[in-house]
């Protein structure tokens, strides 16, 4: 089996093994009080000191391209894995949706008024209850769109193609997952999901 092969099948099993059979829950519902509830949760950290110890130091090296500042790079990694952590998705997904979405530009606005590094879009903030609060931070960024991918990916039944269609809001065509999964099997790879 390719690596492109053994890394999907591996990301396939994690989100599987939290999935149930049934209907999935109504869209509009269900996933504002996903994200409403997830702003209001403490964040997550590694359980395993050396299995953090190796991800930190591979991913920082890969990182080092879009991050210059060892400090910021070092922060964005553990916020990447807590809230990917918290909610149940691969944290190396979530760096290659990064990647793909701002290029890890924090600052990043997109021409449909998409903001931050996940490029999440301002009504989350009134759906979650925090009209107040800044996309522009990164946890707030990181956590809501954590949140939106673990909602659509049990709603795909693991599917991650299908899971990126909905996160990205089309539902036809394939360029944007097909970016995130190069990126995801190359250079965000990681086998120990």
């Amino acid at each position: 089996m390719s690596r492109t092969g053994i890394a999907v099948a591996a990301i396939a099993l994690v989100l599987s093994a939290g999935s149930h059979a049934g209907p999935a829950p109504n869209a509009g519902t269900a996933l504002r009080k996903a994200v409403r509830s997830a702003l209001a949760a403490p964040a997550q950290g590694f359980r395993d000191r050396y299995g953090r110890s190796v991800w930190m130091r591979t991913m920082s090296r890969r990182l080092s391209r879009f991050v210059h500042d060892p400090a910021r790079r070092r922060k964005l990694l553990l916020l990447v894995h807590g809230e990917a952590t918290h909610a149940g998705v691969p944290p190396s997904l979530v760096l290659a949706m990064i990647n793909v979405e701002s290029g890890f530009n924090r600052w990043a606005v997109s021409a449909a008024g998409a903001q931050g590094l996940m490029q999440i879009m301002p009504f989350w903030l009134k759906v979650a209850g925090k009209p107040g609060d800044n996309l522009f931070d990164a946890r707030t960024n990181i956590r809501i769109g954590c949140t939106v991918l673990a909602f659509y990916l049990k709603r795909s039944h693991g599917d991650i193609a299908e899971a990126l269609q909905r996160y990205y809001g089309k539902r036809y065509g394939n360029r944007y997952e097909n970016k995130v999964l190069r990126r995801l099997n190359g250079r965000w790879y990681w086998s120990g999901h």
